[in-house]
């Protein structure tokens, strides 16, 4: 009897992944974006997620809950530690940011405490500059910062997010101290820095500083990428004005889950999510809002953690 009664146990046990894979999600599902409201990442995973609910989809809505704080530490710290991994937790994740915090250390987690489930977009850093600033170039900027040592004050996200890496390139590129201001609040807060007068420019995404341009609120001199924008064809990149700049800021934006999630989950988010990402309504609602899309696979996005993980290092060792 025992032995019948261990059996059924067993292949129970073995039905179980398969059960709750075809049952999952049986209800709503959360992601933290660890940024405030308003902000890119914010604006994005709302777009991104819009249609979570569809059949042809996850059949269940995403909601957003804002964790924000220190530069996202205080959202992937949460995320890491108490997160339940069971499916119906998931995050936004930000690379360069969470990979480089974790390289400098004082946080709890790494790339190895997340499992990856697909990326939506690659958003690069830009400099910008309020619409009645006196700079109308990246020359303006480094001119008046040699002049200045120190005293020119620019706003950004982040401690060794996206936006302070590509500040700490171009003062290497350029030569010059500048007085890099992190911000409260993510993009969003850094952005009204600008607008406010409160900063004499910033580094902020493309997509914050696509719609702050679209809105006569700002100016954008550079764009710290390999290429130019679609987005503002006109605008050069860093090497084009004579600064090596690379594309090492450009912000990675998708979706991960905890460490722990049943592979089953895991691989059911991946086979779906990139679908959802690819809807039409989506890439119409991100173009409108300046935001470049980049869909990539589950092991597309690990390969990409790897290499970011290794070029962080090299790069942050050097600054």
């Amino acid at each position: 009897m025992k032995k019948l009664i261990a059996g059924a146990a067993m292949a129970l046990m073995g039905l179980g992944g398969a059960a709750l894979a075809e049952d999952y999600p049986e209800r709503p599902i959360m992601m933290m974006v660890s940024y405030g409201a308003g902000g890119a990442t914010d604006f994005q995973a709302r777009i991104v997620t819009m249609t979570a609910g569809n059949e042809d989809a996850l059949g269940m809505p995403i909601a957003i809950i804002n964790k924000p704080g220190a530069g996202g530490r205080v959202g992937w710290n949460w995320f890491a530690t108490q997160a339940d991994p069971d499916g119906y937790t998931l995050a936004a994740y930000n690379v360069p940011h969470f990979i480089a915090q974790s390289i400098k250390g004082g946080v709890q987690y790494s790339a190895d405490s997340f499992e990856p489930i697909a990326n939506w977009g690659a958003d690069p850093a830009v400099f910008v500059v309020a619409a009645d600033s006196p700079f109308t170039s990246m020359a303006d900027v480094v001119a008046h910062a040699k002049e200045n040592p120190g005293k020119l004050t620019f706003s950004g996200a982040g401690l060794f997010v996206g936006h302070h890496i590509a500040a700490l390139q171009v003062e290497k590129a350029a030569g010059v101290k500048m007085a890099y201001i992190p911000t409260k609040g993510g993009g969003a807060a850094a952005m009204k820095a600008v607008i406010a007068g409160e900063v004499m420019g910033g580094i902020n995404n493309l997509s914050d500083a696509f719609r702050a341009q679209e809105a006569g609120n700002v100016r954008i001199l550079g764009v710290a990428d390999l290429q130019r924008s679609e987005f503002v064809p006109d605008v050069p990149t860093m090497q084009e004005q004579g600064l090596e700049v690379d594309n090492s800021s450009v912000n990675f934006r998708g979706v991960m889950v905890p460490k722990g999630t049943p592979e089953e989950v895991i691989d059911q988010l991946a086979a779906t999510v990139p679908e959802m990402f690819a809807n039409p309504r989506v890439a119409k609602k991100m173009q409108a809002g300046g935001s470049p899309m980049h869909i990539m696979t589950r092991d597309e996005v690990k390969a990409m953690w790897a290499a970011r993980e290794q070029t962080l290092k090299e790069l942050l060792a050097g600054l």
